[in-house]
């Protein structure tokens, strides 16, 4: 790791002008303030603080490198056809500014004129939340083994419905949760799930799918809490459960996890629906996935034309630790294209889902166009195989899945049927068409109970 950081530095050193005038005061505070202290501080996840000069000047090679290869602020999406809200990418110039400082010997200016930190919220990132929950139970991850996947029950009797704008989560021992997926399910439903978790003994007991499991969004390592733009939310009905399916990772010692959980409602229901696209459908379920050690790009590709007018809200990716890029297009009706979402170099310790700034209209007859890749050669660093093994579609962090999925609502909200109905026909058709050529595939399908994982384009 050494050796890497400062190969990633010398690498800096080369591909930006230095200067001897960049002082921390004036130059090297406002990003680091702006855009690194907000996980860099007390409370928060980073390992270190970055509020004051000495704190910047003691990691200071440290951050010359890892922005120089990009690795921070944690950031995967490249400049698209559309901004992204709340951005953490680095320009060029502050990063000629970091490495500029570095090289000349992190000088400090006049200390006096350095900018005051922002305003960072204490406690919830979004405020305080409507509601507050918190598991009523411990959840043991034990120090070795397998990844475990488990549903974890909170109750809520709401005595009327309402519609979630965003959920914030807060682990109690973050290094074990890899990533939640959020879900509300009828009471008896609910406590029938509870009482098979706690006697599963598989360690992917949790990964069956629920046809009573509304859909509530998730969070993942390294993403961002969001609130729904314009008053979107998305419906948790009266009477129901929390339901969170975790993604524990075992980190060599005993954890416990007792989340505690933020949720924001919409002030009334919503005018729209929310819903996704997911390419290649089922997080590349029915791609064929067949990836040969030493493999350093394998593809799975796929593409669906919108049968109505849609404005699109958010996209994110997801894949495991071999994936290497992630991408989506949409082809306009007149031949554009338009760049939604460029992932160069996907990390699997960093997963976010991209806002755009505004609403992103795609009319009828866009095509929307997903193409995945995957490296699985012992070149590729993030392998957690060595030697390389062959990797096929799976659960497990050493098995594979991969998609990028487009969060969207109809433009007309009765088109929405129209929208979902021709999305699981192409789901069904891919589906169909994949399992004629390899029927062991119907297996996975029914371990999720009877609905393979992203229907729907959750």
């Amino acid at each position: 790791m050494k050796i890497s950081i400062l190969a990633a530095a010398a690498c800096a050193a080369a591909a930006f002008p230095l200067s001897a005038e960049v002082t921390f005061s004036k130059d090297v505070a406002p990003i680091v303030f702006n855009r690194c202290t907000g996980c860099h501080r007390p409370g928060e996840a980073a390992p270190f603080s970055l509020m004051n000069y000495e704190d910047v000047a003691k990691h200071g090679k440290l951050i010359a490198a890892v922005t120089a290869s990009r690795i921070m602020p944690p950031w995967q999406a490249e400049p698209a056809s559309y901004a992204y809200k709340d951005s953490r990418r680095l320009t060029d110039d502050e990063l000629k500014t970091i490495q500029a400082w570095v090289k000349g010997g992190m000088a400090k200016g006049d200390l006096s004129k350095v900018p005051a930190l922002p305003k960072f919220p204490e406690g919830w990132q979004l405020g305080p939340p409507d509601l507050v929950v918190k598991m009523e139970e411990v959840f043991k991850v034990p120090a070795e083994g397998a990844d475990l996947y488990r549903y974890l029950r909170i109750p809520l009797n709401l005595p009327e419905d309402k519609w979630v704008r965003a959920i914030e989560l807060r682990p109690s021992s973050r290094k074990v949760v890899h990533h939640v997926l959020y879900y509300s399910e009828p009471v008896e439903d609910a406590k029938k799930l509870e009482a098979e978790m706690r006697a599963a003994t598989s360690p992917t007991a949790g990964m069956k799918f629920s046809r009573g499991m509304v859909p509530l969004g998730g969070v993942a390592v390294g993403a961002q809490p969001h609130l729904l733009p314009g008053g979107l939310g998305l419906k948790l009905p009266k009477g129901n459960d929390l339901v969170f399916q975790y993604h524990f990772h075992p980190i060599g010692k005993e954890e416990t996890e007792q989340s505690t959980v933020g949720l924001y409602f919409a002030k009334k229901e919503p005018e729209h629906t929310l819903t996704g696209v997911q390419l290649p459908v089922a997080f590349g379920l029915f791609s064929g996935l067949n990836i040969a050690p030493g493999q350093k790009d394998f593809r799975a590709a796929d593409s669906f034309v919108l049968p109505v007018d849609v404005q699109a809200v958010s996209v994110g990716a997801h894949a495991h630790y071999i994936g290497k890029t992630m991408k989506m297009t949409a082809t306009l009706p007149d031949g554009t294209v338009k760049t939604l979402l460029d992932i160069k170099a996907w990390d699997f310790a960093w997963q976010d889902r991209y806002f755009f700034e505004a609403l992103v209209f795609l009319p009828k007859g866009t095509k929307l166009e997903s193409e995945v890749s995957w490296d699985n050669s012992e070149e590729n660093a993030k392998n957690p195989s060595r030697p390389p093994i062959k990797v096929t579609w799976g659960e497990q962090t050493k098995d594979e899945m991969g998609s990028v999925t487009l969060q969207v609502y109809p433009a007309v909200e009765s088109d929405l049927r129209t929208l979902n109905q021709t999305y699981r026909k192409h789901l069904t058709d891919v589906a169909r068409d994949r399992i004629m050529k390899d029927p062991s595939l119907l297996m996975k399908v029914r371990e999720f109970g009877g609905g393979p994982p992203g229907l729907g384009g959750n």
